[in-house]
C-alpha cells in the first residue's frame, strides 16, 4: 500500500540552538513564596504554643498574640474540638488564622479571624450567614434508631426529627424491628464549608415492620388572613398532614422507662395498673403539652408531686407529673408543643422522669393509640398542584438516598 520505509530518501537537517537565558528564571524561583494551609481541632490540654505546633507554625510572636488578645483567647476557651484553620508562609510564620462557631441565631454564625499585618497581628469577630446544603443518607436498624444514625454518620438532630415526624404512626420506643430501614434528605448548615449545625429534615422515608411511611416538608405559598406567611409542615407524599391533634409524647424522643402496662410499684411495693407512661429524662428536660388546651390545675398533688392537668376538647385531659418546675398557671391557654414544666422527681418518684397520662372521659388511655386516631389535615386544594410537582422530586431524592447504604457496602 506504500513504499518501504527503507527505500525512502534520508536527509539530515542541522540547526544551531541558542540556550535561553536562565538567570531570570533563577531569580523568579528565588523570589517565589508559597502559602501552607492546615486545619486542626483544639484539645482540652492545648496552649497557644501546642496548637501552633500541631499546625506546623513556628512563630513566637503569633503565640504571644494568641495568649494576650481577648478575641484570640476564644480559641482555647470553652469546649474542645473547635476547628481552627491556619494559613502560614513557607518559613512557618503565621499569616492568618480563623475559627467558626454557631450562635443562638439559626441563620448566622460567628467567625474569629487573626491576621498578620504590616504592623503586627490584629483580630476581629465577624458575623456571616450559613450556606444550606442538602445531604442524602440512609440506614438500617439493628438495635436502635440512634445506633443506626451513628453508623450512617447522621447527626443526632436528624434522628430526633425523624422520630418526631413519624411519631404518630411509629412508636420509636417500642415498635422498632431489626431490619427496619430509613432514607433521609436533610439540610446541613455550613460555615466556610464546615458543617456547624443541622437544619431541617426535607424529606424522609421509614420502613417499619415492612410498612413504608414517607414525609416531606412543605410550606404553602402566600399569606394567611393576618398577612403572615403560611406555616410549613410535614405531609405524606399524597398530601395528608402529619401534624395530628395530639403529639404521641410530651418530651422529645428519649429513652422510655416503662410503658402503658402493669408494673411493680417501686414505692408502694405492690403490683398495680400503671395507667400512664413514664419518660425517663434528666431533671430540667422540657415537658411539653401534647395538644392545644387550657390548664385545669398547676400545683402539688399527693404522689404526683408538681403536676399539671390540661383540659382539651371532646372531654380529653392530659396529666404531667413529678415536675421539678411548673411554668404555667391555672386557666392559661396552651398550644401544642408548648413547654409547661421541667422534668423532675417530685412526689412518689424514685428518679427523674415524667409521668404522663391521657384521659378520655376520666378513663386513662394509651397516648400512642390516641395520637394515631387523631385527625390529619390535607394540603389545601389551591396548593395541591405545587405540592404534587414537588413530591415528584422528593420521590427521586429518597430513591437516591436509598442507594447510599448499598454503595457504602460495596
Amino acid at each position: 500500500m506504500a513504499p518501504d520505509a527503507a527505500d525512502l530518501p534520508v536527509r539530515q537537517v542541522l540547526e544551531a540552538v541558542e540556550p535561553l537565558p536562565t538567570q531570570a528564571q533563577t531569580e523568579s524561583l528565588t523570589d517565589f513564596r508559597f502559602k501552607l494551609f492546615r486545619t486542626e481541632s483544639t484539645r482540652s490540654s492545648d496552649t497557644a504554643d501546642s496548637l501552633l505546633k500541631r499546625l506546623n507554625i513556628d512563630d513566637s510572636a503569633a503565640a504571644a498574640f494568641l495568649r494576650s488578645d481577648a478575641n484570640a483567647r476564644l480559641l482555647l476557651s470553652g469546649r474542645a474540638g473547635k476547628n481552627v484553620t491556619a494559613e502560614a508562609s513557607d518559613s512557618q510564620q503565621l499569616l492568618k488564622l480563623s475559627m467558626r462557631w454557631p450562635t443562638d441565631d439559626e441563620t448566622t454564625f460567628k467567625r474569629l479571624v487573626v491576621e498578620r499585618g504590616a504592623t503586627g497581628f490584629t483580630s476581629r469577630i465577624e458575623t456571616a450567614p450559613y450556606v444550606a446544603t442538602a445531604r442524602l443518607s440512609s440506614g438500617s436498624i439493628q438495635t436502635s434508631l440512634f445506633a443506626a444514625t451513628d453508623d450512617a454518620r447522621i447527626p443526632d438532630g436528624v434522628a430526633v426529627q425523624i422520630a418526631e415526624i413519624f411519631s404518630s404512626d411509629i412508636d420509636f420506643r417500642r415498635a422498632l424491628r431489626k431490619g427496619d430501614r430509613f432514607n433521609v434528605v436533610y439540610e446541613s448548615l455550613e460555615a466556610d464549608g464546615e458543617p456547624l449545625r443541622t437544619g431541617r429534615v426535607l424529606s424522609a422515608e421509614f420502613v417499619n415492620a415492612g410498612k413504608p411511611y414517607q414525609a416531606m416538608w412543605f410550606q404553602p405559598p402566600g399569606q394567611d388572613a393576618n398577612g403572615a406567611a403560611h406555616k410549613g409542615g410535614y405531609y405524606t407524599l399524597d398530601g395528608q398532614s402529619l401534624r395530628r391533634a395530639y403529639l404521641s409524647s410530651p418530651v422529645e424522643f428519649s429513652r422510655i422507662s416503662s410503658g402503658f402496662s402493669m408494673r411493680f410499684h417501686p414505692i408502694l411495693q405492690k403490683w398495680r395498673a400503671h395507667l400512664g407512661t413514664d419518660f425517663a429524662s434528666p431533671t430540667g428536660t422540657p415537658a411539653r403539652t401534647v395538644g392545644d388546651g387550657v390548664v385545669e390545675f398547676s400545683g402539688v398533688q399527693n404522689g404526683y408531686g408538681n403536676v399539671v392537668f390540661i383540659r382539651h376538647r371532646n372531654g380529653h385531659e392530659t396529666v404531667y407529673a413529678h415536675l421539678s418546675k411548673l411554668l404555667v398557671q391555672k386557666g392559661q391557654n396552651v398550644s401544642q408543643g408548648q413547654t409547661i414544666g421541667l422534668v423532675g422527681s417530685t412526689g412518689w418518684a424514685t428518679g427523674p422522669h415524667l409521668h404522663f397520662e391521657f384521659r378520655v372521659g376520666g378513663v386513662q388511655q394509651d397516648p400512642m393509640t390516641i395520637a394515631k386516631q387523631s385527625e390529619a389535615i390535607p394540603v389545601a386544594a389551591a396548593s395541591m398542584p405545587l405540592f404534587k410537582q414537588l413530591a415528584v422530586g422528593v420521590r427521586t431524592q429518597l430513591a437516591a438516598a436509598s442507594t447510599i447504604t448499598q454503595t457504602r457496602a460495596e
